[in-house]
């Protein structure tokens, strides 16, 4: 079994013990990671709120980026590269998130280290074809990571933190560069691709549905 498929089985367990326990606000206080936490130097929730989700749709979501993006490095860098990566952007990025929110504030998922994952991809395999996205998977990771810069921009509210990932693809991208065989060419390759799916998307589709008079 590789090495992103055991954490995604431990996140899958981590979530469950949260959903099925008595209480969860208890797991949450102890696993979770806040500033008020990392005050009482609970240093552990840096790891374990990698593992923890909040819900179902958290969870799914969450895996199947890492499925991908994950095996796609792992296969490309070996476990030892995938890992540190996933590990170094999520610690990172909680450490970081106590300057964006309230002490308080709980924050759980590996969406940030995933999010560290997308952008060495992007950098070191950007051709690798993804039929969940139907792209690309460095057009894939470019793409979502706008998407969160937007989200930002513009204040989107809700309990996605799109802050973290937007942090958590950052920390992935010296990574990235490091490990990169042909990093100008790749990233060269990625934005190429990355503008010809825009054309197809708001240019192409948009005419020949009209063509055919579907709108």
């Amino acid at each position: 079994m590789s090495k992103t498929n055991l954490l995604i089985l431990c996140c899958v367990a981590a979530s469950l013990l949260l959903w099925l326990w008595e209480n969860p606000d208890t797991v949450m206080a102890q696993l979770a990671f806040s500033a008020e936490n990392l005050l009482k130097s609970r240093i552990w929730t840096l790891v374990t709120a990698l593992f923890l989700h909040a819900d179902l749709a958290h969870l799914v979501g969450n895996m199947l980026f890492l499925f991908i993006f994950g095996n796609t490095l792992e296969k490309e860098l070996g476990a030892g590269k995938t890992l540190s990566a996933f590990f170094i952007g999520g610690i990172l990025t909680f450490l970081l998130d106590v300057f964006f929110y309230p002490p308080e504030t709980f924050l759980i998922g590996a969406s940030a280290a995933i999010f560290t994952l997308a952008a060495v991809a992007m950098l070191v395999k950007p051709l690798k074809f993804s039929f969940l996205f139907l792209m690309p998977i460095g057009v894939a990771a470019l793409l979502y990571f706008i998407y969160n810069v937007l989200a930002v921009y513009y204040g989107a509210e809700g309990n996605i933190a799109y802050i973290s990932h937007v942090i958590g693809f950052l920390i992935g991208v010296p990574f990235g560069a490091a490990w990169s065989k042909n990093l100008m060419g790749n990233l060269l390759i990625t934005l190429v691709l990355f503008i010809g799916y825009i054309i197809i998307a708001y240019v192409l589709i948009p005419q020949l549905l009209q063509a055919v008079g579907i709108s």
